[in-house]
This record gives C-alpha cells, structure tokens and sequence, in this order.
C-alpha cells in the first residue's frame, strides 16, 4: 500500500461501520491521520480506530447526531482540533427509508434531508474556513439520486440528488483555493443497511451486468483516487461505482 497521503488529516463521518469504515481504514493505511464521527454504535467506532491505530496512524472517534446541524458542526470542529488541520472531508453519514408518497410519512422525509443533507451542508460550512488549500471533499452519494430503481425512494433518491447539486456549487466556491469537491455515487453494496442476502438483493443482483454486489473496499478505492493527487482535475462532478447498474 502506498503513504500518498503521508501527513494529511482526513474526518470521515459515520466511520463505524460498513462504508465509512472501509473509508478510513484505506486512508490511514494509505498514510493519513483520520477521525470519524458515529451515531451511536461505539464499539464498531471503537474497531474501526484501532484498525487506523494499528496501521500507525492517530485516529479519534466523536460520537455526533449527523442530522443535527449544530452536533455536526461541532463535531468537525472538534476532529479538526484533535487532527491538527484537515485535508481530506468525507461525508459518509447517511440514512435510507423508503417512503412511497402516497403514505405521506413527512417525518420520514425530514429524517432523510436532515441526515442526507443538512448534515452534509453543516458538515462543510464548519470545515470550508479550516480546510487546507488544495484539499478535498468527497460525499457518498447514491446512483438513486439519478435514477429511481424501485417504488418508496424518492425522498432518498432527492436527498442524494441534492448533495450532487450542493457539491457542484461548491466546486465552483472552492475552486479558488484549489479544493477539489465530487461525489461517489455507489450502486448496491453489500452492508449492514443493505446486505447481498436481504430481502431485495435478488431482484437488484439480477439488474446488475457484473452479476453481484459492491464491496465497501470498492467504494473506498475510488474515494481514495477522489482524494489523491492523481484527481487533480476532476471536480464538480459524480462517480458511480455500481458495477454497471446504471449504464
């Protein structure tokens, strides 16, 4: 494994477990401090920094609500005080539900945007003044917020079509200071919230032309070149990761 990231500072939020875990886990054995924020679920947070530890790496868990705006703020300033400065932001705290409009759950919807969203959007506020030039921000989105596979996602397929289009005015925002804003937009991967043998793995493993789910290392691979030097250029813009699902 290679140390590209040797002396940058990375947050990556909802690091417990699955996704954000694979997350940090890639970046700190690529060479980065990381910290990482969770809702609840200590002792997967726990793991998932003594597998950063382990690699040789600092790495601090803060517990923080991610649809509390002030929780998450708070929580971004106290990981950049505890890293020393920050390099590298992922947002990788999020929620699903499903939600078929005709039942009108609008609490369902203000959980999604709250976490989806405006964690997302306080999240980065807090960061944007502290962030060093030339860094990154990377939002784990979902290929749902293109495309509607199945009935109930439309709060969560908007939710994920919003971060897309707050990461494209960010770009532009932070384009100045020549951070680098994308989003990798996941198709099914095999996790806690969506495991390849739950309930409608079947009927989306049979959509997908690679025949199988992702792994959590596949979305932490291209979120490591997102945050890479070797993305230089790339900014603005979406990346799915779905093993062609959405082609």
């Amino acid at each position: 494994m290679s140390t590209r990231f040797e002396g940058k500072k990375a947050i990556v939020t909802g690091g417990s477990r699955g996704i954000g875990a694979a997350i940090a886990k890639r970046l700190a054995a690529e060479g980065a401090d990381v910290a990482i924020t969770y809702a609840g679920n200590q002792d997967g947070a726990n793991l998932t920094v003594g597998a950063i530890t382990a690699a040789g790496r600092r790495g601090h868990a803060i517990q923080a609500n991610a649809g509390d705006p002030a929780a998450q703020a708070a929580a971004i300033e106290q990981a950049i005080d505890a890293l020393g400065g920050l390099d590298i932001l992922v947002h990788n705290a999020g929620v699903f539900e499903v939600a078929p409009v005709d039942q009108n759950d609008s609490a369902a919807f203000e959980r999604i945007f709250a976490v989806n969203v405006t964690g997302v959007q306080a999240g980065t506020a807090a960061a944007a003044p502290r962030i060093n030039d030339g860094g990154r921000v990377i939002i784990i989105g979902s290929i749902n917020g293109d495309r509607a596979f199945m009935p109930g996602l439309a709060p969560y397929g908007a939710s994920k079509a919003a971060v897309a289009g707050l990461a494209r005015g960010w770009a532009r925002d932070l384009a100045p200071r020549g951070i680098l804003v994308n989003v990798v937009q996941p198709g099914p991967v095999d996790t806690d919230m969506n495991p390849a043998d739950g309930a409608i793995a079947a009927q989306l493993t049979g959509a997908i032309p690679l025949g199988r789910y992702g792994r959590s290392e596949e979305i932490a691979a291209v979120t490591a070149f997102l945050a890479s030097d070797e993305a230089s250029f790339i900014t603005g813009t979406t990346i799915d990761v779905d093993g062609g699902l959405s082609a």
